[in-house]
């Protein structure tokens, strides 16, 4: 499916076109073994890779096929990636991969999937919109920011028209609202602050539409008309790479494909091994080494990273700083 490997594809280090999502796809029968369908679940879209790509890596394909203005429906866009700093941190260009072409076919892939017009330039759209708040720039000292140029701003405006102007948007980042009981109070950020949350917009944006393409697409491969009674389903795991710097996401990619690898084992060689015991069969038993279950117990045991982590997301002055003095602490 070009659509889905447009936004949820992208180079990594050992991979020109790695999968940055895990995906259950489920085909559907009816009562009398009739093909009724077909749909996929997604889970773990790597939405960091999105504000940060290592030196040898790059974004999601799809910023860097609408940069070629192939399909030109994104004017708002310049034909320089640079001009966009959260998707040109690493590589921007992939020697097996051609942009232009691959802009080509997954226009055409959106005609083919039922999507209007007006669907296929909203997805466009919102997707430079990720792109050019990347572009949003603050200044300031102490606790107080404040916008260094407006012209980032007005261009998300002029793209979306969802404030009375540029310089409103900057001050819905610098002066966010906050429901205190029944009241709604202003709390002013400082640089930092204004700048993780401009990342966080970003990444809840690129995560709704990624959703929001996996469940148009679905809807072209169900018949509802039919009944459906029984699935054969593939499970697609994520990509299981271990890099010098893991962002959060490929460390909760590489546990649950771990998790998985231990299920796996245990019901199909395990199980199966101590049922050739029962039976009498001869069987030299099999030793499947490198278990890494006390690994697995590292994240998920009580107190253990993924608890700490959760705990610590509850208190407002939690920092990176206490939440790695806890871990050692432990």
């Amino acid at each position: 499916n070009p659509v889905m490997e447009a936004f949820g594809n992208a180079k990594t280090v050992r991979n020109d076109n790695s999968s940055r999502f895990g995906k259950f796809i489920r085909v559907w029968f009816n009562n009398v073994g009739k093909m009724a369908g077909g749909d996929i679940e997604t889970y773990l879209l790597e939405k960091s890779r999105v504000t940060y790509q290592s030196p040898n890596e790059r974004s999601y394909h799809i910023f860097y096929f609408m940069i070629t203005h192939k399909v030109d429906l994104h004017s708002f866009l310049s034909d320089n990636i640079y001009d966009y700093p959260s998707v040109s941190m690493g590589k921007v260009k992939v020697e097996s991969i051609d942009d232009e072409e691959e802009m080509q076919i997954m226009d055409e892939a959106f005609d083919i999937l039922g999507f209007t017009y007006e669907e296929k330039f909203d997805v466009y759209r919102v997707s430079g919109v990720c792109m050019i708040l990347s572009k949003l720039e603050f200044q300031g000292m102490g606790e107080v920011a404040s916008p260094k140029t407006l012209d980032a701003g007005n261009i998300v405006n002029e793209v979306l028209n969802c404030a009375p102007s540029g310089e409103e948007i900057y001050d819905r980042f610098i002066n966010p609202k906050f429901k205190v009981g029944a009241e709604w109070v202003n709390k002013t950020q400082n640089v930092n602050s204004v700048t993780v949350a401009v990342g966080s917009i970003i990444k809840n944006i690129f995560g709704r539409l990624f959703r929001y393409l996996v469940d148009m697409c679905n809807n072209t491969l169900i018949d509802p008309t039919m009944k459906k009674v029984n699935f054969i389903g593939v499970l697609d795991i994520a990509g299981f790479e271990i890099f010098e710097f893991n962002t959060f996401e490929q460390l909760c990619i590489n546990f649950v494909n771990e998790k998985l690898q231990q299920f796996f084992n245990h019901h199909m060689f395990v199980l199966e091994q101590e049922e050739y015991m029962r039976e009498g069969i001869e069987w030299v038993s099999v030793d499947f080494g490198m278990d890494l279950a006390a690994c697995i117990e590292l994240f998920e045991k009580p107190m253990g990273i993924l608890p700490i982590l959760e705990e610590e997301t509850i208190y407002p002055k939690a920092s990176d700083q206490t939440f790695e003095e806890k871990l050692k602490a432990r």
